[in-house]
């Protein structure tokens, strides 16, 4: 099969991350493997696994984006694909009108992903004018059907996968972590906690800090023990600089200057994963998957999050022990506290979480929706 790809941009998110892993397996299996996207740090890592990119800037949700049907026009003529993969709602928008541009005998079937619970609007609604399609959570599912009034039949269930032999337990290189206690050498000796997330006000970083102060200051540390250390992961976009400040501030307040550590955007999370003693997911409402659940699981490193939406859902199949009572700041240490207190953690990551059953079962919604057009 020719898949084609849509999606904004190629920087360092779940969605973009997914989106290589997958071209990198369509590839593997001998799928000719394209994606669109305005570009980003993976492009190159892209192509270096076998797929074709090709740059359209298609990202900026304004009026000037329309600019780009005609150029998607010509891209499809050229390519061809059996399938697009649409995951994103401003490339839907482009793609659907540039499809009104073509020969119906010549235009691809269209699958589109729900990433995540798009406000219900016309614009969000292109997403569901597609031939199918794919939601990465039964939360998401359930938002789609009832918002975008998308038939049951037209949607499937489709986890984001994750490659375990890449994240599973192993110690990280020696260099790698002298490297990185180099330049952190607050980290030596303790017990990490890692938040691993994009800065921005809705993942919880906050909180995260209430449940350091928490650990930190009311937690009794024994002789033998190594005291406890918290590292956000992850950086502030443009706009988020404010709340950055604001974070810093708040951590100055809580007396955690030596407790907490920003260590901003990192291209090594495998090997964070693995240094890491827990990690923390905290977002203050439902988010549609929670990658970072998976990974880390993936690793063998034990994960606490509130219990509610995507990331519930892994934890409800892969690693019980660590849901929390949803906004329960106080719960959340004394789980933390205990998970960190037991060295033996009973991790199961079930088939469909990871990456060959999110390609197969992908890859049997492309071969139903060509099966269907043809009759």
């Amino acid at each position: 099969m020719k898949i084609l790809q849509a999606l904004p941009a190629l920087h360092s998110g779940g969605v973009e991350r997914g989106t290589v892993e997958f071209a990198r397996q369509l590839a593997h299996l001998g799928h000719n493997s394209y994606v669109v996207s305005s570009g980003g740090p993976l492009a190159d890592m892209l192509e270096q696994e076998g797929s074709t990119h090709i740059t359209l800037p298609i990202h900026r949700k304004s009026l000037a984006s329309f600019g780009q049907i005609w150029p998607m026009v010509q891209l499809l003529k050229e390519v061809q694909p059996d399938i697009v993969h649409v995951r994103s709602r401003m490339p839907a928008w482009i793609i659907q009108l540039a499809l009104k541009a073509l020969d119906k005998q010549r235009r691809p079937a269209v699958v589109t992903s729900f990433h995540g619970m798009y406000s219900a609007n016309p614009y969000s609604a292109v997403m569901a004018k597609a031939d199918h399609s794919i939601a990465v959570s039964n939360c998401v599912k359930d938002y789609v059907i009832s918002n975008f009034s998308v038939p049951e039949q037209k949607i499937t269930v489709i986890q984001r996968g994750v490659d375990v032999n890449y994240f599973r337990k192993r110690p990280p290189a020696e260099q790698w972590l002298q490297d990185l206690l180099l330049s952190n050498p607050q980290l030596i000796d303790k017990r990490i906690l890692m938040m691993p997330g994009r800065i921005t006000r809705w993942k919880g970083q906050l909180q995260f800090l209430d449940v350091m102060a928490e650990l930190a200051h009311n937690t009794p540390v024994g002789a033998n023990e190594r005291p406890y250390h918290g590292i956000v992961v992850g950086g502030a976009e443009l706009g988020k600089k404010h709340f950055m400040e604001e974070l810093t501030q708040r951590r100055a307040q809580l007396g955690l200057q030596h407790h907490v550590s920003f260590l901003g955007q990192r291209s090594d999370m495998a090997e964070l994963y693995q240094l890491a003693d827990l990690v923390c997911h905290l977002s203050t409402k439902p988010e549609p998957f929670g990658r970072t659940v998976t990974e880390a699981l993936a690793s063998g490193t034990p994960v606490a999050a509130f219990n509610r939406g995507g990331a519930a859902e892994t934890l409800q199949a892969c690693f019980r022990e660590g849901l929390v009572t949803p906004d329960d700041v106080s719960g959340f240490a004394k789980t933390a506290q205990h998970l960190l207190s037991h060295n033996q953690h009973i991790i199961e990551i079930p088939y469909r979480f990871k990456l060959q059953a999110q390609t197969d079962t992908t890859l049997g919604v492309y071969e139903r929706v060509l099966a269907t057009r043809k009759r």
